[in-house]
């Protein structure tokens, strides 16, 4: 792939037509990237899983690193707004249900988009900006937890997010480690360690 070739910008459409054909092709992509990976997914079985023309997918998506690239912001700007629903809901939780709820959040979201792990940890997926992801991630988690905690300073409350996102991540690790014995016991371990640190957040 050419540098020239990857840094041509992707057609936005204009009609509600167009923009149904574009969600069928980035649908179809992701499903091809679950099933085959990155590098051996092709335009060509992309075009074919959505139905439509080589000549169609290319108007959209020059390249398949652009496609990828669109797939990842379609998917970062959906965990940035489910983020801020859980944020949204979480005034009505207890401490207990606000862990359990906040150790569950990434697995879920990662079962349900499997192609936003392929496309962020594969070496051979375009670059992704994963730094800005994470900042972004930790913003939303710092507002949420800010909310809880009014009387913490904007100092203390960047490291309450900086930890719990930590320990988001090590929920991940817990759930994709293949065969882990007892891996219900530490998930449920990790979710009460979530709640202890936010009594200690909230309540300090």
């Amino acid at each position: 792939m050419s540098s020239q070739k990857s840094s041509e910008a992707r057609r936005v459409p204009q009609r509600q037509r167009g923009h149904e054909r574009v969600a069928a092709l980035v649908e179809a992509a992701s499903e091809c990237f679950v099933e085959k990976g990155y590098e051996a997914t092709t335009m060509t079985e992309v075009a074919a899983r959505a139905g439509a023309s080589i000549g169609s997918l290319y108007q959209f998506f020059p390249t398949k690193e652009v496609l990828a690239q669109a797939l990842v912001e379609q998917y970062s700007q959906a965990v940035y707004a489910e983020l801020g629903k859980l944020a949204e809901q979480s005034a009505k939780w207890s401490t207990e249900e606000l862990a359990q709820r906040l150790c569950a959040f990434l697995v879920t979201f990662r079962k349900r988009h499997p192609a936003f792990v392929i496309l962020t940890e594969s070496a051979h997926a375009p670059s992704v900006d994963g730094l800005t992801i994470r900042r972004r991630v930790r913003a939303e988690l710092q507002a949420l937890l800010a909310r809880r905690a009014p009387h913490r300073s904007n100092d203390e409350m960047h490291a309450a997010a900086v930890v719990v996102q930590q320990i988001m991540k090590a929920a991940i690790a817990i759930h994709t480690e293949p065969g882990m014995p007892g891996r219900q016991a530490a998930v449920t371990q990790l979710q009460h360690a979530m709640q202890l640190y936010l009594h200690d957040v909230f309540g300090g």
